[in-house]
């Protein structure tokens, strides 16, 4: 028998059933009556635009690897609740020939390692067809995804140094899903439509926001950015994919959590291509529908609207209700919306943050001003008190110990880091650090893409609403855009920490500290943005300028790889130590405990640790596997060299009646020889 024969029907069977009842009703029926599937391709005129999609799988290390995003030394990977995608969409004008390149992956941050590694790989398939210039990799940042593939060591520190294959399955992950785009450009429609979603983010850092000048507050009066956009993709009036814009932080998933998890944004795209689309990712290279959901300046946006850290297992309903709430937002835009027209187009530059001159026409004082070398506050040490601290001992806002220091020593001695980063409780003057080994990237891209009337402005940090604002108007001004349809793309292209708007620097919260190269350094970047804009409204070019340095080759690798794996005494791989029940109910929860050897051998990119198959007609028919919201994987040391292996299945709610199995994929490493595969299967159970 063919453990896979069949797999998609009834995998998609107990999907469907398993879905929340009433969830598409969101769409105001749109979806039902225009299903999101592919359309037959029909040649067009010369004109509008050719669109492409493409998901892959971008999941790298799921056990012993440091998670990213709290900056928790303790929070290692212990298995896999959801796999994290990449999914790419290019559009292209048809009367230009000029294109963009827009992924967005689930991932806590892109850094500049992931960027020059993508574009190279870009640059050997399709030569010059994709640059630097018009692609745009953006991440959503979830904090519940494997960390370790920075190349500045700041970032890899709490994880252990350099995670190889967490860094190749990121950037295969990426390539293989602009790759699938790519291959799938046909002409189609693009449609952009806005809309307010209340009641999912607060404010983390409200004594800040609250010292902004009147026209951000007057244009946010209850200091939250609500607006949601969607760019809809169709063919021939078919929804065929969507990308949705909205600022809420990736931390659902509490610091405690030690599974990997794709978060709210992660759960909203899995939602509507898998569960309400019937999307297989196992079985659909090209599947019919393709669902992004994107960051925008979600600095100071929490998706914990209590303002207190979440908790863990309750954060597994807070992930799901929040991801739930973003998809009800973008599917009830379907139907709205007008058709774009115009230029496809790109600028972007690399940026020295560490010594920009910024004019008074940016500065909001009316005087030139300087950025400086990047420097740490103490409050960036503590972490954001509202979605999970970091280190002890540290305050957000004034710490008077730091205080004293930087004001006694530091800013005595330098006036001019005085200038740019006071009242900043310098921490660590990470800037002079860099001169002795990378810590933290000085050189960054800074980006504008127009997709007919959208403009993405790419900022390679956590932006606040605040701080988004005043970008978004400068580049709106110039362009001559309604200002909902210019967007901060957060987390796009690399990384380097926060921007404030000065007045909210001034408080120096967790977002203030966490500005690294001072209080101009969004006056510095709206700047720019300013040029870009500039440029691409006279379609004039701009010299990029010098790119960061590849540092690949200066990488500390501080974690051991798997070294041997050994079953328990009397046991083989695969065998299984805790059976299933024999019946079960749906809302009920399998649990089966498998003699199992490290994930780490084998990522299963593309692929799954596990599967939940029924019996049909003689054949097992897979209906769920360990990207599906229902099941968790998770690994634990038994021993020294030995492995258990739990899965679980939680099962949805009008799961089909028959008998099921679960079936556990491992590769076990010996002393000597190459790994090995196996395969546990547990005993058969009834549902009803």
């Amino acid at each position: 028998m063919d453990p896979q024969a069949g797999q998609g029907r009834s995998r998609r069977t107990v999907l469907k059933a398993g879905a929340v009842a009433g969830i598409g009703a969101a769409a105001g029926g749109y979806a039902a009556a225009q299903p999101a599937s592919a359309a037959p391709r029909a040649a067009a005129a010369e004109e509008g635009y050719l669109i492409g999609r493409g998901v892959a799988d971008a999941t790298g290390e799921v056990a012993e690897v440091g998670m990213m995003g709290y900056g928790r030394a303790d929070q290692q990977a212990e298995g896999l609740h959801t796999r994290l995608r990449a999914r790419s969409f290019v559009v292209v004008d048809r009367s230009t020939g000029k294109r963009v390149l827009l992924c967005v992956v689930d991932s806590p941050m892109i850094f500049e390692s992931v960027h020059q590694a993508v574009l190279r790989g870009l640059r050997e398939r399709f030569g010059e067809l994709y640059t630097q210039q018009n692609v745009m990799l953006s991440g959503t940042h979830t904090h519940a995804g494997p960390g370790g593939y920075s190349h500045h060591f700041l970032y890899n520190a709490t994880t252990f140094g350099f995670h190889q294959k967490t860094f190749t399955a990121v950037t295969d992950g990426i390539l293989e899903s602009a790759e699938r785009a790519h291959a799938d450009l046909a002409p189609g429609e693009l449609f952009l439509s806005h809309a307010e979603l209340k009641g999912v983010s607060a404010n983390r850092s409200r004594v800040a926001f609250d010292l902004n000048k009147d026209d951000i507050k007057a244009h946010f009066p209850d200091a939250v950015d609500t607006h949601s956009s969607l760019l809809r993709l169709a063919r021939e009036g078919r929804t065929v994919g969507a990308v949705n814009w909205f600022p809420v932080h990736g931390t659902s998933m509490s610091g405690d959590n030690r599974l990997i998890s794709a978060d709210n944004k992660g759960y909203a795209a899995y939602h509507w291509e898998r569960e309400v689309e019937e999307v297989d990712y196992l079985a659909d290279a090209d599947p019919s529908f393709v669902a992004a959901f994107a960051q925008t300046n979600s600095g100071d946006m929490s998706p914990n609207t209590d303002l207190r850290p979440p908790t863990t297992p309750e954060d597994f309903a807070h992930t799901r209700q929040s991801g739930l709430r973003q998809y009800e937002a973008a599917a009830g835009q379907l139907a709205q919306g007008r058709r774009l027209s115009g230029a496809v187009d790109a600028r972007l530059v690399y940026l020295n943050l560490s010594d920009v001159e910024v004019a008074p026409e940016f500065t909001g004082d009316g005087r030139a001003h300087r950025t400086s070398l990047p420097c740490i506050g103490a409050s960036m040490a503590a972490g954001s008190l509202e979605d999970g601290p970091a280190f002890p001992g540290f305050e957000e806002g004034e710490n008077p110990f730091w205080d004293a220091v930087s004001d006694s020593l530091i800013y005595t001695a330098s006036p001019e880091l005085k200038q740019a980063q006071a009242p900043k409780d310098i921490f660590v003057p990470v800037g002079e650090v860099n001169k002795i080994y990378p810590w933290v990237q000085e050189q960054v891209p800074v980006q504008l893409v127009r997709i007919g009337g959208l403009y993405l402005i790419g900022i390679p940090g956590e932006v606040t609403i605040g701080a988004g604002y005043r970008l978004r108007t400068a580049v709106a001004a110039i362009v001559g855009a309604d200002l909902d349809d210019v967007l901060v793309a957060g987390y796009t292209n690399s990384y380097f920490h926060y921007v404030t708007t000065p007045e909210e620097y001034d408080s120096q919260q967790y977002e203030g500290g966490s500005t690294l190269f001072g209080r101009w350094q969004l006056a510095a970047l709206t700047q720019t943005a300013a040029q870009l804009a500039t440029a691409l409204h006279e379609g004039k070019e701009l010299p990029p300028g010098p790119g960061s340095p590849d540092l690949s080759g200066k990488q500390l690798v501080l974690q051991p790889g798997v070294v041997l794996d050994a079953p328990p005494l009397l046991k083989h791989f695969g065998d299984v130590h805790v059976q299933p029940r024999e019946n079960y109910t749906a809302g009920e929860q399998v649990e089966v405990v498998f003699a199992g050897a490290h994930p780490g051998n084998d990522l299963h990119r593309g692929g799954s640790y596990l599967e939940v198959q029924r019996l049909e007609g003689g054949d097992w028919r897979t209906v769920a596997d360990d990207g599906d919201w229902s099941t968790k994987f998770r690994w634990q040391r038994d021993g020294v060299a030995a492995s258990k292996i739990t899965v679980t299945w939680d099962i949805p709610e009008g799961t089909p009646a028959g008998r099921y199995r679960v079936r556990y994929h491992g590769e076990a490493k010996p002393l000597a020889g190459t790994i090995e595969s196996f395969t546990g299967t547990s005993a058969l159970f009834q549902v009803r």
